[in-house]
């Protein structure tokens, strides 16, 4: 078993625990400030990865960030994810959907799941990665869930437990496939 880090999350570590594939098309639903949405973009090069944002200003920063690392797979879409056809994506086009420290900032869990699972292709692979409630780095502000109940919604929308994921002692992570 790999040594987990403290609080921080390893991008590079946890995709290699995925079958990333260089053609692929990803979505980074509620990019950030690109922390995965760029190691992604990088892995699946000959594809092209979705960074999609309700702050415009985090979206401009990744895309600072992929042009300063000449990456051109990345393509943003300023969208609310928690409004059914949010993301503004196709049905059925997505391989993998990345969910990184979203679910903790919204009551509307069930919606961004069902938004991710609508892009998703047929065994399209569903990645959520989230603070454990009450470890010492987490948030205390927001809606934080534990691994359990994140489980628990996203086998309702029908989504099947595909593994745990190696992150570290603040987060968990867990695959899901459609």
């Amino acid at each position: 078993m790999k040594k987990k880090t403290a609080g921080f999350l390893n991008p590079e570590a946890i995709l290699k625990q995925l079958n990333i594939r260089d053609n692929m098309q990803a979505a980074d639903f509620g990019c950030g400030h690109g922390y995965f949405s760029i190691p992604l973009a990088k892995a699946a090069s000959q594809g092209k990865v979705y960074i999609l944002d309700v702050q415009k200003t985090a979206l401009e920063a990744v895309k600072s960030q992929a042009k300063l690392d000449k990456i051109d797979n990345i393509k943003a879409i300023h969208c609310n994810l928690e409004i059914p056809n949010g993301s503004k994506l196709s049905n059925n086009s997505i391989d993998l959907v990345v969910l990184v420290n979203i679910l903790f900032q919204t009551e509307k869990k069930g919606e961004i799941i069902r938004e991710a699972k609508r892009v998703l292709k047929k065994q399209g692979q569903m990645v959520v990665i989230d603070w454990i409630p009450n470890s010492s780095l987490a948030p205390k502000k927001g809606w934080t869930i534990s691994k359990d109940e994140a489980r628990k919604i996203i086998e309702d929308k029908k989504m099947t437990f595909e593994k745990d994921l190696e992150i570290n002692n603040q987060h968990y992570g867990m695959v899901f496939r459609k």
